[in-house]
């Protein structure tokens, strides 16, 4: 399904649609403040398996982000934050930033194996409004090109054609960025950028 959402007032009924089709075990396509993401609902093992295979990786060497609507899942999934971490967070998000944290025990059995976990919470109406009505984050890749120059697709009707066999929804939100996000790994006292996207790092 080719589904067209606007960023500035996304339409409730099609929100639903998309969320319906997370929990029942779905994988999307959606846009984001950087490039268009793939995912499923967190907590659906059988759609990880199905995004794992999409995007060519392993389970335990996934290295997934969790895309979420605002910071109130922090401890759900990760162990407690220096105050330092915390409000570099509240500064920098809804924004084009990954925040690799330490994962606590309440990670998905399924990707447990991870000690770490990749936070994101985007600047997208579009996908914080799939995530708040879902109630869990989404995980999430992105969507690559296959053109070994072009590292990212941005057009969302060429990402339909691509994968309309292959992923349940595309949702159009206008052209996606050709830069990632900028990540920050917050481990062991240490704030360090490994690597810079389209997230501005002279503010760090």
């Amino acid at each position: 399904m080719f589904l067209k959402l606007y960023e500035e007032n996304p339409n409730e009924k099609q929100i639903k649609q998309v969320v319906e089709c997370l929990q029942d075990g779905g994988i999307i396509i959606y846009p984001t403040d950087t490039v268009y993401g793939i995912g499923c609902d967190l907590l659906q093992p059988k759609a990880l398996d199905r995004l794992c295979s999409l995007t060519h990786k392993k389970r335990e060497k996934s290295n997934f982000s969790f895309i979420c609507s605002d910071l109130s899942h922090l401890s759900d999934y990760c162990r407690p934050l220096d105050n330092r971490v915390f409000k570099l967070m509240r500064q920098l998000l809804p924004g084009p930033y990954t925040f690799v944290l330490e994962a606590n025990s309440r990670v998905p059995k399924m990707i447990q194996k991870k000690k770490t976990v990749g936070i994101r919470v985007p600047d997208n109406n579009i996908t914080r409004s799939i995530v708040a009505m879902l109630g869990n984050p989404i995980l999430n890749a992105s969507v690559k090109e296959k053109d070994p120059i072009v590292e990212y697709e941005t057009d969302p009707e060429l990402i339909y054609d691509r994968y309309r066999d292959l992923v349940d929804i595309v949702i159009d939100g206008g052209y996606g960025g050709h830069e990632p996000s900028t990540v920050i790994r917050c481990l062991d006292g240490e704030i360090e950028v490994t690597r810079e996207g389209k997230g501005a790092v002279d503010i760090l």
